[in-house]
């Protein structure tokens, strides 16, 4: 079945299982954001930028996580949205090492498409960097971690589960200490790695990185 909305004054119809973020993304509306999958079925939400604001409510909503409904009333370029995006990839980006010339993602990374589309610098000024006390992880056989590149979307856990039917990652920690880990993860799966990119290739911002031959 099919609804009509309407987004920034254009109407869209479009199937009523969307989200709203999809049926922008689908219809050519940029909505900022780095945690979003279309086969994931529960959004995290959790990078915190993908704010619209739809008639009827009281405040932005994360377009990940609300349907689309009929006669639906979408604004996505509100100051007040707007406000909620710079806010959010700034806290992004005071807990990102930020190294573009020394990173893989570098010119294919989403923080620099971010950054571009908010028109906010990748180093603002007066902006505290925040980062880890945490070494790089390279006790994977096939991959390398990096905890202050990590912007916890959890692309990665969802791309491992959809190849191997069950994740070969998972988060450890709380809060700021939250971070990937490979524990449990035994040799024969860890050989199952060297023929999978899922993790590597879905990471928005180069924090996982596949090792080669000769750093094996």
């Amino acid at each position: 079945m099919m609804v009509t909305i309407e987004v920034n004054g254009r109407q869209l119809t479009v199937k009523q299982n969307l989200s709203v973020l999809q049926a922008c993304l689908e219809n050519d509306i940029y909505i900022p954001n780095l945690c979003f999958m279309e086969d994931m079925p529960h959004p995290p939400a959790s990078c915190r930028l993908c704010f619209v604001e739809v008639a009827g409510m009281q405040r932005p909503v994360t377009s990940c996580t609300v349907k689309v409904a009929p006669a639906m009333v979408v604004k996505t370029d509100t100051p007040a949205v707007r406000r909620l995006q710079r806010s959010g990839l700034r806290f992004l980006l005071s807990v990102h090492h930020v190294d573009c010339q020394n990173c893989p993602a570098n010119k294919n990374c989403e923080l620099q498409r971010l950054a571009r589309f908010l028109k906010i610098g990748l180093k603002p000024k007066h902006l505290e960097n925040h980062l880890q006390d945490i070494a790089i992880v390279e006790n994977h056989a096939y991959l390398t971690y990096y905890p202050n590149r990590c912007v916890l979307c959890a692309k990665c856990i969802h791309a491992c589960r959809m190849s191997h039917g069950h994740s070969l990652i998972s988060f450890v920690g709380r809060g700021f200490n939250t971070s990937l880990s490979f524990a449990g993860i035994c040799d024969f799966e860890q050989t199952a790695c060297n023929t999978c990119r899922s993790c590597a290739d879905i990471c928005p911002v180069g924090a996982l990185v596949l090792k080669t031959a000769c750093e094996r």
